[in-house]
């Protein structure tokens, strides 16, 4: 089981960046969207169809995240979700034309580390324990402070970006905003796949909509979508998406494993991938810079010696006859 789970968040990040790409592109043909706005900003939205191509595919990767969380431990699945941002990058680089720097290269190869690390944590006794549901009490104690911060975070980097005299931001405070939404999120998907073990339809039902799970997923979804697509139509997806993976998996795994209980791997050299594995992911973040490098300004064009003007002719005296015209009054 647990190979057929990392095949799902195999396949779910597959979704999650073909997504992502379909929607960078349907939102640099569409007017700016204004998060003050929403029922404009999704009238528009509705009216592309690739970005609703777009957003059939992060459904897909959303229905493939279920059967993952089902199988795999929360902190083993965010691990294998990070990997998604290579695809990421290099979809971002053919389909959207966006120029990975140097520094970003290096995260790709750090993010394929981070992914093996996590991987190799999965086999032993206790690395692949699942549980199903949380205490609502420290879900909610985790979850709401976390939503509001995301949202002070994201209404601070609207507040920077309308300074004019600032350098451009890259999108990493909107990345992180929008991370620790889509945390929150990724948690209360959790608490659904866990509910959704019951044989009893009319108990799954009743116990999905007495939990705080489709509450949370209803806020995070709604909030989520109009900041997201904000801030994506702003910034390159090459660089705010591995932001937003980036913090979403970090904090899943992280308040994931303390709101559920799921133990960590027994064995210190598996518990050392597993916590090394989040830990390189973590750095990648760090190393991701917060601001775009200004375009560089165009060269002064080369100035052409011009040649020295002729100095002006002497001006004739009027007065003095010409040498060569005779003398009036003189005899031939």
């Amino acid at each position: 089981m647990l190979w057929w789970g990392v095949a799902a968040a195999l396949l779910a990040n597959v979704l999650y960046s073909t997504g992502f790409v379909l929607e960078k592109r349907a939102l640099s043909a569409l007017p700016a969207l204004n998060t003050r706005r929403p029922a404009r900003l999704v009238r528009h939205l509705l009216s592309s169809p690739l970005w609703i191509g777009g957003s059939l595919a992060l459904a897909a990767g959303f229905a493939a995240q279920l059967a993952v969380y089902r199988t795999l431990p929360i902190a083993a699945a965010q691990g294998i979700f990070v990997s998604g941002l290579v695809l990421l990058l290099l979809l971002s680089s053919v389909f959207l034309g966006e120029r990975t720097s140097g520094r970003e290269r290096r995260s790709i190869l750090a993010i394929l580390l981070a992914l093996g690390m996590v991987v190799g944590s999965l086999q032993g006794s206790g690395a692949g324990t699942v549980t199903r549901t949380a205490p609502t009490g420290t879900l909610l104690a985790i979850a709401l402070p976390s939503l509001v911060a995301g949202l002070w975070l994201y209404g601070t980097a609207e507040r920077r970006a309308k300074r004019r005299h600032r350098q451009p931001t890259s999108g990493v405070p909107y990345g992180v905003a929008v991370g620790l939404l889509y945390g929150v999120s990724s948690l209360a998907i959790k608490g659904v796949s866990g509910l959704l073990s019951a044989h009893d339809p009319a108990g799954v039902v009743r116990d999905v909509f007495t939990s705080p799970y489709p509450y949370l997923l209803l806020f995070t979804g709604a909030v989520g979508l109009v900041l997201s697509q904000t801030a994506l139509q702003r910034c390159r997806a090459s660089l705010i998406v591995p932001v937003c993976t980036t913090v979403t998996c970090v904090f899943t795994a992280a308040c994931g494993t303390v709101a559920f209980g799921e133990p960590l791997p027994s064995d210190p050299l598996r518990l050392g991938l597993r916590l090394g594995g989040t830990a390189v992911a973590v750095l990648v973040l760090l190393a991701l810079p917060r601001q775009d490098a200004p375009p560089p300004e165009p060269e002064p064009a080369p100035e052409t010696e011009l040649a020295p003007a002729p100095a002006p002719a002497p001006a004739s005296d009027a007065s003095s006859p010409s040498p060569s015209a005779p003398s009036q009054g003189a005899e031939p």
